[in-house]
């Protein structure tokens, strides 16, 4: 293993992107190995606005597996780091770093030992899908690593068993996860609808509510619900397959308002299995579904999709810019920010759209009207009560950062920089 000296470090650095699901993921049928009761489709989103950066090291020099999350060591000692790390092992394949004079045999990693450095530029447990991000991003990246060779969907099948959610992030566009049949789990995988090309118009907002920790974990409250809610397993096998249907032909055809109906449906009826769980579980802020449900009946036809995961932050997603410019203004009129916040600071990702909005400055958004819907009722403004709006798109899959200023470990160490 290796030539010359034996404080070799080889690197690599990946960037993954989240992904929010349009028909939803709630509830497992294996826990270990995370096998779903049902399908579920996502969307990815543009990763220049949500990913996680990892980068992981391998040297003989290391006498552990350790991993830093946004600057903090965490232990891998969790079933679901190391069900990863044993996986991607297993399919290692010979590494040969010429610039190093470096060897490694696919026996050899299993003998070496690894350091892991992950950063998600957005808030972690929040409802944002950040283990899907973070768990793609370290599979991905042990994989270019140790020059495993397995498709995308082999791929997908680990990243699955360290979070549910993390196999649809190994595609860019629209992805379907396959819940499958095997008890194994080898046909639970993410398979690509479509590519982030095929539909991108689309515009998404997401009104970040809370950035804290949930108090309901994803993983505590779906146990919960397969365990008490009849309401799950009734939208599992009957619901969600038909679902499904509709939802890949709405995708498939840019059928905005269909798709639309179908997102806000299957987000209000995950909702309402969480609120079937005994004890129920609150995630959804409600005051943003009643603006956009009054908006999209007064036009008669949806001009808005709503969804919201296992958290209280909003993901609203817009069919094109100019009705995306109307939505920044409707969710700044009714939350605007506190007095003392910079307006640049409270649109994060792609600020263009303030200036399309025609918003630039905290005097432009408490100028904003009420917006028609609301002409005739008494209407209140929420300050404060968002943190700050993300303005993305759909995005890409995983990709690797061949730029070593990058890397979020040092090269000559293999610690945080």
């Amino acid at each position: 293993m290796g030539v010359g000296s034996e404080s070799w470090v080889v690197m690599a650095t990946a960037r993954s992107p989240t992904n929010i699901a349009v028909i939803k993921y709630w509830g497992k049928r294996d826990e270990s190995l995370i096998l779903p009761i049902n399908d579920s489709i996502s969307v990815t989103l543009d990763p220049d606005h949500l990913c996680t950066t990892t980068t992981v090291a391998a040297s003989p020099a290391f006498d552990s597996d350790r991993m830093w999350l946004n600057g903090k060591e965490i232990s891998l000692s969790g079933g679901r780091f190391q069900a990863c790390l044993r996986e991607i092992r297993k399919r290692a394949n010979n590494v040969i770093d010429e610039k190093k004079g470096v060897l490694i045999s696919k026996e050899d990693w299993q003998n070496i030992h690894v350091h892991i450095a992950s950063y998600n530029n957005f808030p972690t447990a929040a409802g944002l899908a950040s283990s899907a991000a973070g768990f793609a991003c370290l599979v991905f990246s042990l994989a270019k690593l140790m020059n495993v060779s397995e498709e995308y969907g082999a791929l997908s099948a680990i990243a699955r068993q360290g979070s549910g959610s993390a196999c649809r992030s190994l595609y860019g566009g629209f992805v379907k996860w396959v819940m499958g049949n095997d008890s194994s789990g080898s046909d639970s995988i993410a398979v690509q609808l479509v590519n982030e090309a095929h539909w991108s118009d689309l515009v998404i907002l997401i009104a970040v509510v809370s950035s804290r920790q949930k108090e309901t974990s994803s993983t505590t409250g779906m146990r919960e619900s397969v365990e008490t809610s009849s309401l799950l397993h009734h939208r599992s096998k009957v619901v969600v397959p038909s679902r499904i249907l509709q939802m890949e032909e709405a995708i498939r055809n840019r059928d905005f308002a269909s798709f639309a109906s179908l997102t806000c449906t299957d987000s209000n009826q995950f909702h309402a299995v969480c609120l079937d769980t005994s004890p129920p579980i609150f995630y959804m802020n409600d005051t943003i579904i009643s603006c956009i449900e009054r908006w999209n009946k007064l036009k008669g036809t949806p001009q808005v999709a709503y969804t919201f995961d296992a958290g209280p932050n909003a993901v609203m997603i817009a069919p094109n810019r100019k009705t995306a410019t109307d939505l920044l203004r409707r969710m700044l009129y009714y939350f605007p920010p506190s007095p003392d916040t910079e307006l640049s600071s409270y649109i994060l990702g792609d600020k263009t759209i303030l200036q399309e909005a025609g918003l630039k400055s905290m005097g432009d958004v408490e100028a904003l009207p009420p917006p028609p819907e609301m002409a005739d009722k008494l209407t209140s403004r929420f300050i404060g009560e968002v943190s700050y709006f993300i303005c993305t798109k759909p995005g890409q899959g995983p990709v690797l950062l061949a730029d070593e200023n990058e890397a979020l470990l040092h090269p000559q160490t293999g610690l945080p920089k």
